[in-house]
């Protein structure tokens, strides 16, 4: 593409210092591109939306097709590319800094790391000791790549507000640059991670359609993600087109078509 990776990583940068933004989740080139002519500023990946495109469940991608993904979208578009790098690939911490090494010279110029181990969430020692790993890995590659601290916390059932932020604080100070709790839905609780990590920029996930992104900004929420939501839209879509087919004998209606 024609912008260069150093400008990438600097815009993205520049992206978390003020304001907000919309960073949605593309999972192939023609999505990647479609994103981009829409006005966007940054996208991010999705495990989830990256696995369907492969014809796998979400959490089944191996660490060799995530970075082959991450390749792709990276060399498909002039904005920049923040990674859903899962839990890093990797229980220990030196494993985690090796495989971020992998993921940084993809081009990406942000990446995240998880603290859900199956189903439940790492210790938070080791969850901590993973995050000052991948800081590590990405200071030695000396590129300028985001790091975002992500607990699963709200996404495996847990709804104690003050224990997900123990584990942002935890990775904020242990090198994130940004912090993510997936699946936040009350805005008090909102309010509360934002404030506690300030003034650290927080990524919130619009998994919901009561979610806004005024009412967010409005928080201090920097960046506004949507996940796997756009290509569960789309799958969704395809396979109720197909069914129509299928069981009426009909494309149904479609936009313009």
């Amino acid at each position: 593409m024609s912008i260069d990776l150093a400008a990438k990583r600097a815009t993205f940068r520049k992206l978390h210092e003020s304001g907000h933004f919309i960073i949605p989740n593309p999972w192939d080139i023609g999505s990647t591109r479609r994103l981009e002519k829409l006005g966007f500023k940054a996208l991010a990946s999705t495990s989830a939306g990256a696995a369907w495109a492969l014809g796998k469940e979400d959490g089944e991608l191996t660490l060799a097709e995530a970075l082959d993904h991450l390749r792709m979208l990276c060399a498909a578009t002039d904005l920049p590319i923040n990674a859903d790098f899962e839990g890093g690939f990797a229980d220990r911490p030196e494993d985690v800094a090796t495989n971020v090494t992998l993921a940084v010279d993809t081009g990406v110029a942000g990446l995240s790391i998880e603290d859900r181990i199956g189903a439940d969430l790492y210790p938070l020692p080791l969850a901590v000791e993973r995050i000052q790993a991948a800081r590590a890995a990405i200071d030695a590659s000396g590129q300028d790549v985001m790091l975002i601290g992500r607990t699963e916390h709200f996404l495996i059932g847990r709804t104690d507000v003050g224990a997900a932020i123990e584990r942002l604080v935890a990775y904020s100070a242990a090198g994130a640059d940004v912090l993510y709790a997936p699946r936040m839905a009350a805005l008090d609780d909102i309010k509360a991670i934002v404030e506690a990590v300030a003034p650290k920029p927080v990524n919130v996930l619009l998994h919901r359609p009561d979610l806004n992104v005024a009412e967010l900004a409005a928080l201090g929420v920097r960046r506004m993600s949507v996940g796997g939501w756009l290509a569960r839209y789309a799958w969704d879509a395809f396979e109720q087109a197909a069914l129509s087919v299928r069981d009426q004998g009909y494309l149904p209606h479609f936009g313009h078509g």
